[in-house]
This record gives C-alpha cells, structure tokens and sequence, in this order.
C-alpha cells in the first residue's frame, strides 16, 4: 500500500474514533445542513459553541459505516441514517438544545443573488432614490418599473415586488440587484433534524411551548379513545370515559328511581327546585336570570322540561364519540 493510502486508512480510523467517541459521550445530536456556508462563517459557529457543543463533519459515505456499525449494539442510531444526505454534518451536545440552535443560525452572512438559483424569500426593492444615472432608465423600462428623473438620478416611484420565494432567480434581477447594491438574501447553518435519547424528530418541535405540546398529546389521547371505542377495546385512554359514562347512567337512574347518592343529589335538587336550576346559570353566565325573572308554574315547567330533555340526551349517548354502544 502507497504512503497515501496508508495516510487515507488512518484519518478514516482516526475519524470512526472521533465519531463513536462523540456519540458515547453526548446524548443530543443536531443535524445540520452547510449549503453556501463558507469555513469562515463555519468556524465562526465553532468558536461560538465552544464549551457547548463540538461540530463534527465528514463523508457521508463514511458516517454512514460507523453508525450502521455502531447500530448493531444501539439499534436507535438507525434512525439517524436516512438523515445523512447532501451537504450536512452532525452536533453533539449535552446542552439545551433550543439555545445551541439559536447559536447556530444567529450567525448569518449576507449574499448576493446569483442568476439560476432558488430564492429561499421574497425580494422587493424599495422605492426611493437610487445612485443610478439617468442614462440608465432603459434598464428600467425594459422591467416595467416606474421611474423619474430626481435630483441627477434615478428614483423608483413604488415597491418592487422583484423575485417570490421559491421562483428561480432571473439574470436581469441579478443586474438590478448589483447596480441597487442589494444583498437580499442571508445564508446560515440550518438545523434540519434533532436526535435525542433514541428519538429523531424535526427541529421545527423544538419551537413548541408545553402549552401546545400539551394540547397535542390531548389530541392524540382522544384520537385513540374514540378508535378504542370503536373497536371495543378497552385501554388506559378509555377509562376516564368510561368512568364518566358509568357515572351519567347512575345518576339518570337515580333520578328515576328516586334513589339518591352523593354525585346525584345536586340533580335532584334542581329537578325540584327550578328556581335554585335557574340561580345557577345565572351565576355561571348562562343566560339563567331570563328564566329566574320568569318565575310561576310556567317557568318552572319550562325549566323542568329543559332538564329532563338533557338528562335523556345524556342516556342515549353512551360515550363522547355518538356510539350508544361500547361502555366497558
């Protein structure tokens, strides 16, 4: 074997120990992407995570041997193959991880745009004085801009809504752009992917409070009651509904059979007393006081009709999900 192959071998080696060494000893893993990101912007990124978190990156084609190795004895690492795709790299931490990606796309580098490219935003150019002659006002005719002649100079009378995002940028918005001396565009390291603790999901979920995560796992959570329903399969998400649907059928028999219990005694009392029924939605803010300021035989006959049509609808559905069948 040649000195260079040799040299080859020994930083592949040198490498898989880096790259085992970091994934033992961090337990976070931030994928990132480096499209336009030039080294010194990249060390720039390294120096502010310096104590934080280290930036690790290679060929793919080698990042992929090591973790598929490594995956034979930690079968979660699998989950982060289909991730190492074009221009990336890894960053390994034990820090927070909403601070070290905030770290990580704070440094931005203004860019110019260059003809063929996708514009990741929308650029407008704004109206105004411009530092173009007036011998140059053909340039802007030919791109339907409204212009006058001010001061020695061209000025643009109204916005310019030049380039959309996502369109392909055309080589006359490149020259406008230059001759404006407009860098529209910023390029930055991207976090892309998260793994943490076996788990890979979206960065985008880092920016979720516990509010909405909360909400989620609610939605999630009743999702899965009503399927369990479905199919008649109790589970630790049914019970709560169960527990509640066994209670309103207690209570209309109660009701029925003049057998009172703790739960169902405020029931009673307002099928007896339509007045205190009526002070309680009142209270509540339920529209009730109309109803109190009825009084009479009337108004207590409405009010007791109301409250027997709800206790029936309460009998007929069975559970949360409309199945009258289904109670465990």
């Amino acid at each position: 074997m040649s000195e260079g192959g040799i040299a080859r071998k020994a930083r592949k080696q040198k490498y898989k120990e880096c790259l085992l060494e970091y994934i033992s000893e961090y337990k976070s893993i931030l994928i990132i992407t480096v499209d336009s990101v030039g080294s010194n912007q990249m060390q720039q990124v390294r120096l502010a995570l310096r104590g934080k978190a280290v930036i690790l990156m290679g060929k793919n084609t080698i990042m992929r041997k090591v973790i598929r190795d490594a995956a034979v004895e930690n079968q979660q690492l699998a989950g982060l193959l289909p991730h190492i795709v074009g221009n990336m790299g890894f960053v390994f931490t034990n820090e927070d991880l909403i601070s070290i990606r905030d770290i990580i796309v704070a440094n931005k580098v203004p860019a110019a745009a260059r003809g063929g490219q996708i514009a990741p935003k929308a650029v407008v150019v704004p109206a105004g004085m411009t530092p173009l002659d007036p011998g140059q006002t053909n340039f802007f005719q030919a791109l339907n801009i409204a212009t006058k002649i001010s001061r020695g100079a061209i000025e643009i009378l109204t916005p310019v809504n030049l380039i959309a995002a996502g369109d392909r940028v055309s080589s006359s918005a490149v020259i406008l752009l230059n001759k404006l001396g407009i860098r529209p565009f910023s390029y930055s390291i991207c976090v892309v992917t998260v793994y943490e603790d076996g788990a890979v999901y979206d960065a985008k979920f880092l920016d979720m409070t516990d509010d909405e995560l909360g909400a989620r796992f609610g939605q999630a959570a009743s999702k899965l009651a009503a399927l369990c329903f479905g199919f008649n399969y109790p589970c630790m998400v049914t019970v709560p509904h169960s527990f509640g649907n066994a209670l309103k059928k207690l209570i209309a028999l109660s009701l029925a059979t003049e057998y009172v219990f703790d739960e169902s005694k405020q029931f009673k009392e307002f099928l007896d007393n339509p007045e205190l029924l009526a002070a309680a939605r009142a209270a509540a803010g339920g529209g009730g006081a109309a109803a109190a300021a009825g009084g009479g035989d009337a108004g207590g006959a409405a009010a007791v009709e109301v409250v027997e049509e709800e206790e029936e609808e309460d009998e007929a559905a069975a559970d949360m999900f409309g199945d009258a069948g289904g109670d465990y």
